[in-house]
């Protein structure tokens, strides 16, 4: 972007531009105080380069509209390429790999994946909580060095079944030393000039050494796996491997899965270390919602060990999350470039490629959503979540871009804060000033505590080794009436959550005495039935059909006959926010074409329908919409 008076800017210092009045160690909180000074948008001036902020969420609800604007690898990201490669976190969405890598990967951040994982999250989670209780009363904690080592664990194990076993080590695994020492080079190296860079030279061969190594490492990992193949893993690198881009039937290769593995092992512990410890620093502070937590977690989960769906009960531990997420989001910006020329707010010009970089501990601040107490923590913020606009909460990046692990983020960072909440109380032995540490990521640097046990005795059991039985709450539920009428549930589904709402939606029809099937769409193109009722669960990806949905949508689009009379159907749309413009695109076609068709006599029916209306089954970013059924 060319320098122009339209944006506010600081001062500028010759050939260094604006750099001197940035605090090299916290330059992301500099931003941030220069956007109070200076309003929503500004232009700052490094040497070599302009970059333009915005914080306001009138302005990132434009810079985050897909149809103008684009991912950008900004200059950091650029640095982390160099052993991050054309990873999903570091590549352009038109690079070929991040597509396709993101097609093949998406099923292992799926609702049925996660329930696949969460055993794994539970081994770990206990690993933690027997550390802690088994500290003498004095003795303190480094929360944000344990919850290092419990994320790096977790997604060690759960995507490419390796055990780091971070907490039978003194120190930590050299993995972890290389992978911190070379991020943190990598955001030097964006602060120097040309001529200081190339001086570093200890620092460079360092950073080599410490890229080397995590490349071994990874390859290791894929070589074991390649010569052993799979013994049960169902991983992130089980897909990797035998994955194809559906699209293209392309596979990834070698070396781009090095490069995936060394990103999720990045992205996927360090912010949500982050995430926990900040929610551990804001709940000692707010000694009321730590109360409110712990009432929830004592209801919910008893003296179980969380099972999967306990977890998704845990309803104000993730307003907890969440509200942390807000003030000190982990992946604090992000940046976008410009697709065309276009306007931005009405007022400033922008040319194309034109790259603006979202602040978003700011917009998250933005008093226009927040309200004036915008530093207060107030996890009610978020009870009711269709309440918050799209555009004005954004810790997990935006649309196609955002973050693929998030579900996997927020289900660990959930089940850990829950048991951590069960078992101890939280004793902020220093009073302990919030001082935020800036890498890729954030951090509250030096944040220790001392903790007290709740419970005398302490017992872990593999949650998905628990007898159904067992679950809390869990109560056998009888059929109401047998009167057999039909009830056929279809569904749209790549990723395994359409699926599993349909599945769940049968076992409920089951259960009040419908004679219940499942199956995917496709197999039911062209020859609805109309005997009983029909449901209709789809998802949709990038606006297009699932692929076991296509065919059904190609007839409802081409077929002009009036074979849908006396049909009775309902639609649940499924979905994840973060596909603001799409995600309802398909349940909301099929839904109008199914309305036309009407006319021909396809009948819809309005009533509530007892005990299994669709509300129930709501998951998280999801929004249900349609007809509800009658019950016979």
């Amino acid at each position: 972007m060319e320098n122009t008076t339209q944006f506010p800017q600081p001062k500028t210092y010759g050939p260094l531009g604006s750099l001197p009045i940035i605090d090299k160690d916290k330059p992301l909180q500099s931003f941030m105080k220069l956007a109070r000074e200076l309003g929503p948008i500004f232009q700052f001036q490094f040497p070599g380069r302009i970059t333009t902020f915005v914080s306001s969420a009138s302005l990132a609800k434009e810079v985050c509209d897909e149809t103008r604007f684009d991912k950008k690898v900004g200059p950091a990201l650029q640095k982390v390429r160099a052993f991050g490669g054309d990873g999903l976190f570091t590549s352009e969405t038109t690079e070929p790999n991040w597509k396709k890598a993101h097609n093949i990967l998406l099923p292992s951040f799926s609702q049925q994946a996660m329930k696949g994982y969460h055993a794994k999250m539970v081994d770990l989670a206990a690993q933690l909580i027997q550390k802690w209780a088994r500290l003498n009363p004095a003795e303190v904690i480094d929360v944000p060095e344990d919850m290092t080592r419990l994320t790096l664990d977790t997604i060690g194990l759960c995507g490419f079944n390796y055990r780091f076993n971070s907490f039978y080590r003194e120190t930590t695994h050299p993995f972890v030393t290389s992978m911190v020492r070379a991020l943190d080079e990598a955001m030097s190296q964006t602060q120097r000039l040309g001529i200081q860079d190339k001086l570093m030279i200890k620092s460079k061969k360092q950073f080599r050494e410490d890229i080397q190594y995590m490349f071994s490492l990874v390859d290791e990992l894929i070589d074991d796996r390649k010569q052993n193949g799979d013994r049960g893993e169902d991983d992130l690198l089980s897909h990797m491997l035998k994955g194809v881009d559906p699209e293209t039937g392309v596979s990834l290769d070698d070396e781009n899965i090095r490069f995936q593995i060394i990103t999720f092992l990045i992205a996927g512990h360090e912010t949500t270390s982050g995430l926990l410890s900040f929610a551990i620093y804001f709940l000692m502070n707010n000694r009321d919602k730590l109360k409110k937590a712990q009432r929830e977690v004592d209801e919910v989960l008893g003296d179980d060990v969380p099972d999967y769906k306990q977890v998704k009960r845990l309803k104000y531990v993730r307003m907890v999350l969440n509200e942390t997420l807000r003030l000190w989001p982990t992946a604090p910006a992000f940046s976008v470039y410009a697709k065309e020329d276009t306007m931005l707010d009405g007022k400033y010009t922008v040319k194309k490629g034109d790259v603006f970089s979202l602040l978003i501990p700011e917009l998250h601040r933005d008093p226009s959503v927040w309200g004036d107490d915008v530093e207060s923590f107030i996890p009610e913020r978020f009870e009711d979540l269709e309440s918050i606009p799209y555009h004005a909460y954004k810790p997990f990046g935006n649309g196609q871009r955002a973050c693929i692990g998030q579900q996997f983020a927020l289900h660990e960072a959930t089940l850990v804060l829950g048991m951590v909440l069960q078992h101890f109380d939280l004793i902020d032995h220093e009073e302990y000033q919030l001082d935020v540490k800036e890498t890729l990521t954030l951090k509250p640097d030096g944040l220790t505590m001392r903790v007290s046990p709740r419970k005398k005795e302490m017992s872990f059991t593999v949650a998905s080794q628990k007898p159904k039985s067992a679950e809390k709450g869990a109560t056998a539920s009888p059929i109401e009436s047998a009167h057999g009428t039909p009830l056929l549930v279809l569904f749209g589904s790549n990723m395994g959550t359409a699926e599993g709402i349909a599945r769940d939606l049968a076992e409920t029809g089951k259960r009040q005495g419908f004679n219940a099937k499942v199956a995917p769409l496709n197999d039911y193109t062209d020859r609805l039935p109309k005997e009983g009722a029909v449901l209709i669960v789809s998802a949709s990806y990038n606006g297009n059909p699932p692929d076991n949905a296509g065919d059904f949508v190609s007839w409802l689009k081409e077929s002009q006959s009036d074979t849908l009379d006396g049909v009775h159907y309902a639609i649940f749309g499924c979905g994840d926010r973060n596909w603001a413009n799409t995600y309802q695109r398909i349940p909301i076609f099929i839904d109008e074409r199914l309305e036309q068709k009407e006319q021909c006599g396809c009948q819809k029916q309005a009533m509530e329908m007892q005990a299994m209306t669709l509300k129930g089954i709501t998951r998280n970013g999801q929004k249900p919409f349609g007809r509800t059924l009658p019950k016979p």
